[in-house]
């Protein structure tokens, strides 16, 4: 998926999240998966003693009354529902009806930065869609490109630029587009995906490894390697210019380039500097 120019106001964007919010199937939050810290709702039907909000604690688990510890982590909300029902159904009630919804979400999460208006951490609802995240955080930015990256590692710990886990997924989704209500573009998330929203007209490399300042750096037209490190404040005193490579994406797929400090680097090239090896 490519971008594309042009970008409309966000009104239209958050009116098209009202309208896939009260489309949405009720099967999103039946497929969440249940993780640590979420608080669930738990009725059981005509047991008002059962029925109330419980916390998954950090093991997974939490105590029902009259069945004990149950396990809810790992489980789907469907999943758990179904594993409740049949620990009421053996030796308590007859066909037992339960029903499990989420009430805060805890476990996942996911990262907005860049031009958005408030960047952070925000937990991931069931069924979270790119449009509703950018909505939730306000929307976008008065620089802000007209496209969306999402970087999707697993076990990411923390938010992650593009090009700083090579062995991550990145998706670019044209916003212009999702905007026009082509839905193919509003990709589902994920627990730990970056959605990551660069500034419009302006190129950009992402410099790694050992340098003073790793990040986002603007660069101009034929830019060399030596001159994009200077923009990152030089290498550490470990670095070495003999161990720089650069990761650039071409058709589609992510090459690996070793450098020297007088090429010419890309617009979107991930700049890496190894250390010296003694």
């Amino acid at each position: 998926m490519t971008a594309t120019q042009g970008f409309p106001a966000m009104t239209g964007l958050c009116s098209l999240v009202l309208l896939l919010v009260f489309a949405a199937p009720a099967a999103a939050q039946a497929d969440y998966t249940i993780g640590p810290q979420d608080v669930l709702s738990v009725t059981v039907w005509g047991q008002r003693d059962l029925s109330g909000r419980y916390t998954v604690e950090l093991d997974g688990t939490f105590t029902f009354p009259l069945i004990g510890r149950v396990k809810a982590a790992g489980l789907t909300m469907r999943q758990f529902e179904e594993e409740l029902r049949k620990l009421l159904a053996d030796g308590y009630f007859k066909n037992p009806q339960v029903s499990v919804a989420v009430e805060q979400y805890r476990s996942q999460r996911i990262f907005l930065m860049g031009e958005i208006k408030s960047p952070g951490t925000y937990p991931l609802t069931g069924g979270m869609t790119l449009l509703e995240a950018l909505a939730g955080a306000g929307g976008l930015g008065g620089g802000a490109s007209t496209e969306a990256i999402i970087i999707r590692a697993q076990n990411a710990s923390g938010p992650l630029l593009p090009g700083q886990d090579t062995s991550a997924e990145v998706i670019t989704v044209s916003v212009k587009e999702l905007q026009r209500g082509n839905l193919a573009q509003n990709v589902a998330l994920r627990d730990g995906d970056t959605i990551f929203v660069p500034r419009a007209q302006e190129d950009f490399v992402y410099i790694f490894g050992a340098v003073r300042a790793q990040g986002i750096h603007p660069i101009k037209k034929d830019t060399t390697v030596l001159q994009a490190l200077s923009l990152a404040g030089g290498l550490t005193e470990d670095g070495s210019t003999g161990r720089i490579k650069i990761i650039r994406i071409v058709d589609g797929k992510k090459k690996e380039l070793k450098a020297k400090l007088d090429d010419i680097v890309q617009p979107g090239d991930t700049i890496i500097v190894g250390e010296r090896l003694f």
